[in-house]
């Protein structure tokens, strides 16, 4: 076992996990819509293949991949595509492209849907390259970066291990922690196909301690491989972030952006993505369907859903007992660094962890008060950044400032503003200033 470091900043939070930890995975079934956006993962958006009034089939590609860093689209279910058209994201937050199928309730499997292997020794490095491209697999932790990147590093790049993310570190998440403590064997064999596609010969896989059923599952899973080993981390957030996990477990700190882990040699995949490469080799299944935690204090029997891409999340808080009273806050993901929506016509997409509920009894907004420059942001920072600053400057219009106190390091986990005493918006503050200096740059790229 891999003894874990402390590493920079954090917090300690409530996890909730017992909420739903305990209630094994079960299938969403099929909607009578799907809603599948165009735009779902970092890169450019996919480009559809299907036409409205066309007939699609289970696994079907619908959309393919532009660019190196983009991801293809699949159709969850057999159907008809009965719209594209602009839809609301809330990932995004605003209107995209999207395929919109209404499903016939058959499930028809696409013919060229079929299995690659069970058995790695008799497929390719080449193979598992092209299968989790062709597969659209992206990060299922939330960041949703195309896989099949991460496993071709660039010349002069030596990846030495390979860091499996089963920390899932924000409170009330647990679709990760089903996954292995229900698919271990599955979890494993798809971060030897993804070690073994990237060509890393050591793997660790990390989880934190409040998930001990899951620590016994995967050890038992990894013991028969020597190439694999566990580290079991403290509960501290944001311990999951791809960085922070990096400075945790090897005690390497990734260079500032555009600074990746590949530059310490080392790769981080989440589990849900080594499960859904595991279904794509062994039943040629690509990525159209995904575990979701829907789960809080307002949803009547919280559970741990197998839900198809595009499912509205309407649905699946109908599927897990519905309201159980007037609800306040709706968030997609986890409450750390997830976005609320609107109305819950909105639809999962691949990175969609969680839905959470929160009745209106429990969301409770507190005026803001004026900073008292008592430091606490910045002894949470896991970036080692100085949020009171760096907000200061943006919710003032001082942009290049921000942009000097390293504003586009910030990884917007929120761990600023939950311990702020003055209840001060840091985290939104940091990214309108995000924002702001992108366009900047997409507009002196484009002059």
């Amino acid at each position: 076992m891999v003894k874990a470091r402390h590493g920079s900043g954090g917090i300690q939070v409530p996890d909730r996990k017992e909420i739903s930890g305990h209630v094994p995975i079960e299938e969403a079934g099929i909607p009578s819509e799907l809603t599948l956006y165009l735009s779902q993962h970092i890169g450019a958006p996919s480009k559809s293949l299907v036409n409205v009034g066309d007939q699609v089939k289970r696994g079907q590609k619908i959309a393919e991949a532009q660019g190196v860093v983009s991801a293809g689209l699949h159709a969850p279910t057999s159907g008809k595509v009965k719209a594209i058209e602009a839809r609301y994201q809330p990932a995004l937050g605003r209107m995209v492209e999207a395929i919109v199928i209404e499903p016939d309730g058959e499930h028809v499997l696409y013919e060229d849907v079929v299995p690659v292997g069970s058995d790695l020794g008799g497929i390719s490095k080449e193979k598992i390259q092209e299968v989790t491209r062709e597969a659209g697999l992206v990060g299922l932790g939330g960041a949703a970066f195309p896989t099949a990147v991460k496993l071709a590093p660039p010349p002069g790049k030596t990846i030495d291990t390979y860091l499996l993310n089963g920390v899932e570190c924000e409170p009330y998440l647990t679709a990760d922690q089903r996954l292995m403590e229900e698919f271990a064997g599955d979890v494993v064999f798809g971060f030897r196909a993804l070690m073994k596609a990237a060509g890393v010969d050591k793997g660790i896989i990390c989880i934190e301690d409040n998930k001990p059923e899951a620590i016994r599952a995967m050890e038992q899973a990894a013991a028969p491989y020597s190439e694999l080993d566990v580290a079991v981390l403290s509960h501290r957030y944001p311990r999951g972030g791809e960085k922070q996990l990096i400075e945790t477990v090897l005690g390497r700190e990734v260079p500032p952006p555009p600074g990746l882990p590949l530059d310490v040699g080392v790769i981080v995949s989440n589990v849900g993505t080594a499960h859904a490469l595991a279904t794509a080799l062994k039943t040629g299944l690509p990525l159209v369907e995904r575990v979701v935690s829907v789960t809080g204090e307002g949803v009547a029997k919280p559970a741990n859903l197998k839900a198809l891409i595009g499912t509205p999340v309407s649905y699946l808080i109908e599927i897990a007992g519905g309201f159980v009273s007037r609800p306040g806050k709706v968030i997609l993901g986890g409450p750390m660094m997830g976005v609320s929506v609107p109305n819950t016509d909105v639809s999962i997409v691949k990175g969609t962890s969680g839905v959470l509920v929160f009745p209106a009894e429990d969301v409770r907004t507190e005026p803001v008060q004026p900073c008292i420059r008592c430091g606490m942001c910045v002894e949470a920072c896991p970036m080692r950044l100085l949020p009171v600053w760096m907000a200061a400057y943006a919710e003032n219009g001082f942009m290049e400032d921000a942009e000097k106190m390293r504003v586009m390091d910030c990884c917007e986990c929120g761990a600023c503003s939950y311990v702020c005493p003055a209840k001060r918006p840091l985290t939104q503050s940091i990214r309108l200033a995000k924002a702001h200096i992108a366009a900047k740059r997409r507009a002196a790229r484009t002059n």
